[in-house]
């Protein structure tokens, strides 16, 4: 992985990453591992961790994995648990599991924005807040990266993880300013159409409007969105808290995924 950062940049340091099985969030765990962390890795699929690990092992990483799915509290505690046992301290934290489907919200049921809120934000909280207590706020030092999303004019097409990533946008806000006397800082990535394994379950013709609808007209790659995860994770950004980092090739300023089409109703007032 090319990188601009220093050999080292994080040595003696445990970063753990969510989601790190796949995509972002393995790229992340690289790039990470590769500057000198060790990395402890959890989702919910175990044999995709597995080969994230023996990946990561065959790069020189020190890396510890585990099966965690992060909306539920006590299985967080317990995965938290063990970095803290195998590694002794916690540095780092990006949140990066999380997941949705492309719905309307006319057809999205209940049930169905219902889970999507709490994989990605109370997801987001039981390992923020888990990480925090255990290790972060004890070592008066840490440093936090919530992956959300393009949500700079809404979400059409996916009202659900729209709302659940503006949550944890407002929650890293708020963190940055409550934990800043612990010496954590507390940011967020908001990455565009970045072309990953779980973009795969999207349309083909979504993810083809989706990269047209962009300056730039291509999908982003995760070892691009890596790269500002690394920098918001080192002490190179120490004076950084509380932000919220587009990288999405410039869609949020320009064009337009979801189409609204010629038959909207005439609401002039009479």
């Amino acid at each position: 992985m090319d990188t601009i950062f220093s050999p080292g940049l994080f040595t003696s340091e445990v970063a753990v990453v969510t989601g790190g099985g796949t995509g972002i969030g393995f790229s992340s765990a690289l790039e990470l591992g590769l500057l000198g962390a060790r990395v402890a890795i959890c989702g919910r699929r175990a044999e995709l961790l597995e080969e994230a690990a023996g990946k990561l092992s065959a790069r020189g990483i020190e890396v510890f994995h585990a099966p965690c799915d992060t909306r539920e509290p006590e299985r967080v505690a317990a995965f938290v648990a063990a970095v803290k046992q195998r590694f002794g301290r916690i540095d780092v934290l990006v949140n990066n599991a999380g997941g949705q489907f492309p719905s309307a919200a006319e057809t999205l049921s209940t049930r169905g924005f219902e889970a999507v809120v709490k994989n990605n934000l109370f997801g987001t909280w039981n390992m923020t807040t888990a990480v925090a207590r255990e290790a972060l706020i004890p070592q008066r030092r840490g440093r936090i990266v919530n992956v959300i999303a393009n949500i700079a004019r809404g979400f059409p097409g996916m009202s659900h993880t729209g709302a659940a990533r503006a949550g944890v946008e407002n929650l890293t806000k708020s963190l940055a300013v409550e934990w800043a006397p612990h010496g954590i800082r507390v940011n967020a990535v908001a990455p565009g159409i970045i072309r990953t394994s779980g973009t795969d379950q999207y349309p083909p013709e979504l993810l083809a409007a989706a990269g047209k609808a962009g300056p730039l007209r291509r999908l982003g790659t995760a070892a691009e969105v890596a790269h500002l995860i690394t920098y918001l994770a080192s002490r190179q950004a120490d004076f950084v808290t509380g932000q919220t980092f587009y990288i999405d090739g410039g869609q949020s300023l320009y064009g337009d995924v979801w189409q609204v089409g010629d038959d909207v109703p005439d609401l002039t007032p009479p």
